[in-house]
């Protein structure tokens, strides 16, 4: 949909507040710059740009969006190496643009970066790393149910027709956040707190 009107002066504001998609504060600015649509009959504010008080990096909005919207889940922290790292950033932003199926293939994926970065062979078969990080210890009591959605929800995202939803795809950040913090933050948290 093309919008047609100006961009005007700011305005200010209050009680309004988003979740910034550049530093993920819960943002809460004081004035914003709108965008007035104006017909022969009336005028009405259709969209505005709000300025982070945090980063200071632009947000636009208008009722139905938010560019860049809000990436769902939370940093994991001690994160071994890029691959690791950037593929649950691809899977986080990609809840952020409403790519919901394709969060859920990098977290599938991720879990096979995962099982490499703890020392399984490359090239072996999805269901050998899910087995290899199980038999050492790598997925906690009761969470083979959390890698058994990750790869149910990523096979049926790559074997069919059918999309996931921001609800799936968000349960599966939250399974794959679980796993990562278990596997790589918790274990770093004791030991630094331990050498202290």
């Amino acid at each position: 949909m093309r919008l047609f009107g100006s961009w005007d002066n700011t305005r200010t504001t209050s009680g309004i507040s988003y979740h910034c998609g550049f530093c993920g504060t819960n943002a809460a600015p004081s004035a914003y710059y709108y965008c007035v649509s104006k017909s022969s009959t009336s005028s009405k504010t259709t969209a505005r740009i709000y300025i982070c008080p945090n980063c200071n990096k632009p947000t636009y909005k208008s009722e139905s969006e938010q560019i860049p919207g809000f990436k769902f889940g939370h940093e994991v922290k001690h994160l071994p190496n890029d691959e690791v790292r950037e593929l649950y950033k691809e899977a986080r932003k990609c809840t952020s643009i409403g790519a919901f199926t394709s969060s859920v293939l990098a977290c599938r994926k991720l879990l096979m970066n995962v099982a490499v970065s703890q020392g399984a062979e490359e090239g072996k078969s999805f269901v050998e790393y899910i087995n290899f990080l199980e038999s050492r210890g790598y997925i906690p009591p009761g969470g083979r149910t959390w890698v058994d959605e990750i790869r149910k929800h990523g096979n049926q995202a790559t074997h069919e027709i059918e999309m996931k939803t921001k609800e799936q795809a968000e349960g599966i950040i939250v399974f794959t956040e679980m796993l990562l913090k278990f596997i790589f933050e918790f274990p770093a948290s004791v030991t630094s707190t331990s050498s202290s």
